[in-house]
């Protein structure tokens, strides 16, 4: 690995006042590959911007993936990051269905783990905000041919966030329902991490705010499953038809991201034994139901960059459906958050949060 050291750093912004993804650190990780040579040494490196050829793959044909992981500084100053090998395999699935070559899972993680020593006092000295990272893998070749690349980069860039959105940390968000749009099908590349899912999605985020909801329920087919929320998984807790306590998720069919804060919950969840835990699809209509009968206890998203987000409610088919997430608590989500965020900021040990430093 060849580091070369920023001499021009930058101050780093008031943890209180972060804007997410706004704000980079004085670093970043290159490693670029070619067919003939393979990988060559990565390099960390000044934060600077990218030359890249007019006829690059990457922004002719998408050939190109993303991940989103954190580090996180301790009660005890130390840095952890959260079970980064779960962001790895992803990425190297997704590589695998973007034609993208092969790496080295431990091995980049290892860079990455570097690249967060190097720009270390860039990690914010707060319990509520966090160094988002996002490693980056992108086909460079200058070829307007739909080819296989034959020359490749992976670069990783972090910066300092605080709450995801602008409701901050814990507030409800409001759901857009409406099944004339779609995020992914059968077949497609939905669970995959690649630009391609989110840039289309931006329009229908508009179109959710114009009607006054902040966030999109994504549905799917003639039943209307529900599948994700804007960029979230998506998990409901209710009473069941047998009267039992259950936390459902959609499963993954190849629609649905594999969220690795979605298996930390399934795995907290199933660990407790508390109350049923499944994985399988929901129609609009049955969830609908569910609302109008008082099953329904707390919806929430989750993900890397939210953590857990309570539903407050859901516009369908020009109605407003009121759930009551709040006004339980929520209990559940209150508590997946305290213990995942407990686990990441060091307050309680795991080996899902391996130091960094």
């Amino acid at each position: 690995m060849v580091i070369e050291r920023n001499a021009a750093c930058k101050p780093k912004p008031d943890s209180s006042n972060l804007v997410f993804g706004k704000q980079f650190s004085d670093h970043m990780l290159t490693i670029n590959w070619s067919a003939k040579v393979g990988w060559e040494a990565p390099r960390i490196k000044p934060f600077q911007n990218l030359s890249l050829h007019p006829a690059t793959t990457a922004l002719h044909y998408s050939i190109e993936l993303f991940e989103g992981m954190k580090a996180f500084r301790g009660v005890d100053n130390h840095i952890r990051m959260f079970r980064p090998m779960l962001n790895m395999a992803r990425m190297q699935r997704s590589a695998e269905r973007s034609s993208l070559p092969a790496f080295e899972k431990e091995e980049l993680l290892n860079c990455i783990k570097k690249l967060v020593e190097v720009d270390q006092e860039w990690v914010p000295f707060s319990q509520d905000a966090s160094l988002y990272i996002r490693p980056t893998f992108i086909g460079t070749d200058a070829s307007l041919g739909v080819s296989p690349p034959s020359e490749a980069m992976i670069f990783v860039i972090v910066g300092p966030v605080g709450p995801y959105f602008a409701t901050g940390s814990f507030n409800p968000v409001s759901l857009l329902a409406d099944p004339s749009f779609v995020r992914a099908w059968k077949g497609g590349v939905g669970a995959y991490k690649m630009g391609g899912n989110y840039g289309p999605t931006i329009a229908v985020q508009n179109e959710a705010v114009k009607r006054g909801c902040q966030q999109v329920l994504w549905l799917y087919g003639d039943q209307e499953e529900i599948t994700e929320v804007g960029t979230m998984n998506l998990f409901i807790y209710w009473t069941n038809e047998k009267g039992e306590k259950e936390l459902f998720t959609p499963p993954l069919d190849g629609i649905i991201l594999p969220g690795v804060t979605r298996q930390s919950l399934l795995d907290l969840a199933r660990n407790w034994g508390e109350f049923k835990v499944t994985e399988r699809t929901m129609g609009m209509k049955e969830l609908l139901g569910a609302l109008d009968s008082g099953k329904v206890l707390e919806v929430f998203g989750a993900g890397t960059a939210c953590v857990v987000s309570p539903v407050g409610s859901l516009l369908y088919g020009g109605k407003k459906y009121e759930i009551p997430t709040m006004q339980n608590g929520p209990d559940l989500a209150k508590r997946f958050h305290k213990e995942l965020t407990d686990i990441q900021y060091g307050r309680k040990a795991s080996e899902w949060a391996p130091l960094v430093i």
